[in-house]
């Protein structure tokens, strides 16, 4: 326990000017969503205080709002609005709504009515009553409102970095997707001393809300005025070259440690969830994405692969990994899947991501059709009360499908029950799922298991990393004595990572290859 206290010290410390930069991130976000809807909720607090037959449809909308999950509502904005902080602030301000907005109604609610008459008997204004007698009297419980979503916003702003807001959540979904705890931690501890921090604070101005709520407005208004113009020109007049990557790429050997050792490129990498990443690049919320070699949607479009002129892409054939135990008691299973091994071509898998992702067609309906193509029937039908495999996958397109042709042709190929557990986050999920028996089998690629979970030794890994036949068989040695775990033939596409960018860009700006683009951003980087 101590070593591990001190190996995640030692992760914060080397990683805590990004902590720092993306906490800053963080309080921005906050600060600037919760300011928006204080002003908003009050305001229709007050509205609904003297509209009494509006009050339950509007406590109704917004306790609607607060039910939608955070992703959905984040990937609702994402075709009108884009990436980044815009639809974050946008989300963060909805959801911190609801406390708001029902404590100022019941916060004014609650003044006594004798008190309100009173007022009115002295001659006071429906305006004078509001703001000398109703708001102050209120002021408490509107504040234990404003705290209140000062919590939920700190949280939720975690989630918004699946579309690239910044922010603590950086680290946790790069923690989530390798497995690292000490990532997750980076982000979550501070992240929680953050809202524990906050609360406590605004736990202080609430008991002394009544002679402190002036300079709290002030103070508010001043930070607001410091952190908006800053945030507003990053969001709108950011013209730097941007870069859209996986959460998973950032923190891998053979990720952006790779590019960047080999081109010595230092790009403005911008954090997505990987199936964002298309669709940002057409947006043009990002100027280029490192995605896959087999994603089916650069034609459609208008996207291209830039030359790899160095050849730094190592071979990602795509293959079953499975547990020997398993292999041992379904003795059928190892000939199966054999059988699809070489029958996925490069233009094949681009071809069915291409009908998922673009076309929307289920991959059900496109598996069996790709399987009907190659001799397989496809006519079982599943059932997983008590499944004898379970097979895994990753959390995107190309696994998703990978798992389903697997699935199919097992089913229908041999009497074994098949279960699908897809959805994965990442390699490392997957992997220790596999290695814990919670899973049977996923589809991998050769060089993620040489490099990223085998993390193999430089100077070696160097002399077998290009061969394609040397990496599997390499790997297929050390799995087997390291994890009981086998490689079985490859499916028979590479799946490697590509820089991707749009086609009129590419001529705007004559770039064709990667050492291209870095002669393109050092000029950039020189001339601003």
């Amino acid at each position: 326990m101590k070593s591990q206290i001190i190996d995640l010290l030692s992760y914060i410390n080397d990683s805590k000017e990004e902590i720092f930069d993306k906490f800053i991130d963080h309080i921005a976000l906050t600060s600037i969503s919760l300011v928006l809807a204080t002003i908003i909720g009050i305001s229709l607090g007050l509205i609904i205080t003297r509209q009494k037959q509006l009050a339950n449809n509007i406590l109704g909308l917004v306790g609607v709002i607060q039910t939608i999950p955070s992703v959905a509502l984040l990937g609702f904005m994402l075709p009108i609005i884009g990436i980044g902080a815009t639809p974050a602030i946008i989300a963060l301000t909805l959801y911190a709504l609801l406390p708001i907005i029902r404590n100022t109604y019941t916060g004014i609610e609650e003044v006594e009515a004798s008190i309100k008459e009173a007022a009115k008997g002295m001659g006071m204004s429906n305006l004078q009553i509001l703001t000398k007698v109703e708001l102050p009297l209120a002021t408490p419980v509107i504040f234990a409102g404003i705290r209140t979503a000062t919590v939920i916003t700190v949280g939720y702003a975690t989630i918004a970095a699946l579309i690239a807001s910044g922010g603590l959540g950086e680290f946790i979904f790069r923690g989530i997707a390798l497995n690292n705890v000490y990532m997750i931690l980076a982000g979550a501890i501070p992240a929680a001393l953050l809202a524990i921090g906050l609360d406590f604070i605004l736990g202080f101005l609430e008991k002394n809300i009544s002679r402190l709520i002036k300079p709290i407005l002030i103070g508010s208004l001043i930070i607001l005025g410091i952190i908006l113009p800053f945030t507003v020109a990053n969001i709108w007049f950011d013209n730097t070259f941007k870069v859209g990557v996986s959460f998973e790429f950032m923190e891998r050997d053979d990720g952006y440690k790779l590019f960047k050792k080999n081109y010595g490129l230092e790009l403005n990498t911008v954090e997505l969830q990987g199936g964002l990443l298309t669709q940002a690049l057409q947006d043009k919320s990002i100027d280029m994405l490192i995605g896959s070699s087999t994603d089916g949607r650069g034609k459609a479009y208008d996207f291209t692969i830039l030359e790899d002129d160095l050849h730094v892409n190592p071979p990602y054939y795509a293959t079953p990994l499975v547990r020997k135990d398993t292999l041992r008691k379904y003795p059928e299973l190892e000939r199966v899947l054999n059988k699809l091994g070489g029958k996925i071509s490069q233009e094949t898998m681009m071809e069915l991501n291409y009908r998922a992702d673009y076309q929307k067609q289920p991959i059900n309906e496109i598996v069996k059709d790709f399987l009907s193509e190659i001799g397989f029937q496809t006519n079982t039908t599943r059932k997983t009360p008590k499944p004898d495999i379970i097979i895994g996958s990753k959390s995107y397109t190309e696994q998703y499908i990978l798992a389903e042709i697997m699935a199919i042709a097992i089913e229908n190929e041999t009497n074994y029950d098949v279960e699908l557990r897809t959805g994965l986050a990442g390699t490392f999920i997957c992997f220790n799922a596999l290695i814990n028996d919670e899973i049977d089998l996923y589809p991998e690629y050769t060089s993620t298991g040489l490099m990223a979970i085998l993390e193999v030794d430089n100077d070696f890994r160097s002399t077998i990393l290009y061969d394609k036949n040397k990496v599997l068989e390499y790997v297929r040695e050390e799995f087997r004595k390291l994890y009981n775990l086998e490689w079985l033939t490859p499916f028979g596409f590479n799946n490697t990572y590509v820089l991707t960018m749009r086609n009129q860009d590419l001529s705007k700006l004559n770039i064709t290859s990667i050492s291209d683009l870095k002669e393109y951003l050092l000029k950039k980087k020189n001339m601003s």
